[in-house]
């Protein structure tokens, strides 16, 4: 085999081998094949560190797996130690990295969603069931949310999804085994401009409207942000402002939250007017670069966003800015924002110690703004039709209205689009049609995976930011899961405990140990609460992050709200 270095030769004396000169150069030998491969792979992209996840996906996408000798030959053609490729190629749960001497994976992966709603749906019978209905040339592998829970169980064959899947249903689609084709936006590009869109971005480029005009009219609709956090869009672009440039901007399309789904929903139906959102916020804060970060889990809207970009600018509509679509590899702590920039400069999403802000410190340094896709698709309508449209909206001293991803025990799942301050039982009764039937409402997470949950009997509580904190719950991006007289509480504690345990970044102790300790805890005898307390409490106080910090929501609204479940047999679905 021919091969080269990634590292200039030393020496052998003062090595051990006396005067016997060394037959390789020290270093890890570069498969000449491999890197021809490489190369033409990347063809006339640029190398740069922070492009690494990149040109890893191309490799994974061409290859099915990341052999060691085009890791190798990665490292040097990018000029890079191995070890920081492989360190980033290992973290991200969609490279399959194969060592030396060991066999690739089968030609077709299935992953099969196993992530609360999934769950609930029968994903357990599918990972049992498909192995054997599949064969040895089909590899099946238990999944994180993919963000179709309104249509659980969810699997995923290669980058394509099928929903409602079915054993049958997924055997057709391996056997068929179709790459991902670009969505179909449900307004075109034309539609979208013949209906005014980007009227408003081009009056602010040719200084019609100023960046004043656009902060006040988030401000005074009380626009925020939708990702979670839910800070206040406006104060953040004066943050940013006030900044000393370049600033930049990112843009978090990594909603891996178990239940969330919006995102989905909002590029699908309408991505035009995210990206007019989009252009305006930079424009605002005088961005020259975006770095737009969307999760491996929708390569349909990938491909679509990157065709949807592309005519907005060739129809002149970003001169002031570029905009840099950045695709992620199967990480939900990437859906933290620190985490998110270190992924986007190609690094593992290791979430930042604060202070710095992202605002103050982000993308390679410079200040960042940083927003949600939702919160950005909502720009053009507020600034055209003013802030009282958006404030007219809401119930019990709420102003404006939230997208609820609602999944689980209920008729109609779906995003739900309803004022703020709608109370839980509202949410079923008057947008989801009611229960789904044979099933009697028992419980609710407001949001997510990690804010909670709360009994039927707290149905009447305003779902809005700072409402449910009083509870030991939070809104977060409002996703919300249903659960029904059919449903152990203990076991969707411990499906979502297994969650963030295998999410775990691993930079920190806390959360690192604690979730696999609970994990342990709560799946084997009795629970006991004192330890189980006592492990929360140093995961919410020393956890580096949010993932941590709140990963025992679930466990302990359990203990607190659901004490009759504490005392029957942990039943699976």
């Amino acid at each position: 085999m021919e091969t080269l270095t990634a590292h200039a030769p030393i020496g052998a004396k003062g090595l051990g081998r006396k005067d016997r000169p060394r037959r390789t150069p020290k270093g890890r030998q570069v498969d000449l094949k491999a890197l021809d491969e490489v190369v033409a792979l990347l063809g006339d992209r640029p190398r740069r560190r922070d492009l690494l996840i990149e040109h890893l996906h191309l490799i994974q996408d061409e290859y099915g797996h990341l052999a060691a000798a085009h890791l190798a030959a990665l490292a040097a053609e990018m000029k890079m130690a191995l070890a920081e490729v492989y360190e980033v190629a290992t973290f991200y749960a969609h490279f399959d990295v194969v060592k030396e001497g060991e066999t690739p994976p089968a030609a077709i992966t299935v992953r099969v969603c196993d992530s609360l709603s999934c769950a609930m749906a029968g994903a357990d019978k599918l990972l049992a069931e498909l192995p054997g209905k599949l064969g040895k040339d089909v590899r099946v592998v238990r999944a994180p949310c993919m963000g179709a829970c309104e249509r659980a169980p969810v699997c995923a064959v290669g980058h394509v999804q099928t929903f409602k899947a079915t054993v049958d249903n997924v055997a057709a689609a391996a056997k068929k085994h179709e790459h991902a084709h670009a969505a179909t936006p449900d307004v075109s590009f034309d539609a979208y401009r013949k209906n005014g869109g980007y009227a408003l971005l081009k009056s602010c480029l040719e200084e019609k409207r100023t960046r004043e005009d656009l902060i006040k009219a988030v401000d005074d609709a009380g626009l925020r942000g939708l990702g979670g956090a839910g800070f206040p869009t406006g104060r953040k672009w004066t943050l940013v402002r006030g900044e000393k440039g370049p600033r930049l901007m990112a843009v978090n399309g990594d909603e891996g939250e178990p239940g969330t789904f919006k995102d989905r929903h909002y590029l699908q139906l309408d991505p035009h007017r995210f990206i007019e959102g989009m252009l305006l916020a930079a424009f605002v804060v005088e961005a020259k670069q975006i770095y737009l970060y969307l999760r491996d889990e929708y390569p349909e809207l990938r491909l679509m966003l990157l065709e949807e970009i592309a005519k907005a600018e060739s129809a002149g509509l970003s001169p002031h800015t570029k905009v840099n679509l950045r695709r992620g590899a199967g990480a939900y702590i990437c859906g933290e924002e620190s985490a998110m920039i270190e992924s986007i400069e190609g690094k593992r999403g290791l979430p930042r110690h604060r202070p710095p802000y992202v605002a103050q410190v982000g993308v390679f340094g410079r200040p960042t703004l940083v927003q949600n896709i939702e919160t950005l698709y909502w720009i053009r309508d507020i600034v055209e039709k003013g802030a009282s449209w958006f404030t007219s909206q809401g119930r019990r001293d709420r102003k404006g209205f939230r997208s609820f991803s609602v999944s689980g025990r209920v008729k109609n799942p779906g995003v739900k689009l309803a004022p703020a301050g709608v109370t839980m039982q509202e949410l079923i009764d008057e947008f989801c049609g009611g229960m789904a039937a044979g099933h009697i409402f028992k419980g609710y997470l407001p949001g997510g995976a990690s804010g909670g949950i709360l009994p039927a009997s707290m149905a009447d509580i305003p779902l809005d930011f700072g409402t449910l904190e009083p509870h030991g719950c939070f809104i977060g991006s409002h996703a919300v899961v249903v659960l029904s007289d059919k449903d152990d509480m203990k076991a969707v504690a411990l499906n979502l405990m297994k969650f963030f345990e295998d999410e775990s970044c691993g930079q920190c102790t806390p959360c690192r140990v604690g979730t696999e300790k609970a994990a342990k805890l709560m799946e084997t005898g009795p629970w006991n609460e004192d330890l189980l307390n006592e492990l929360s409490t140093a995961m919410r106080d020393a956890s580096i992050c949010g993932l941590g910090q709140a990963a025992p929501n679930p466990l302990q609204s359990v203990i607190k709200r659901f004490p009759e479940d504490l005392k029957k047999p942990l039943q699976h679905w």
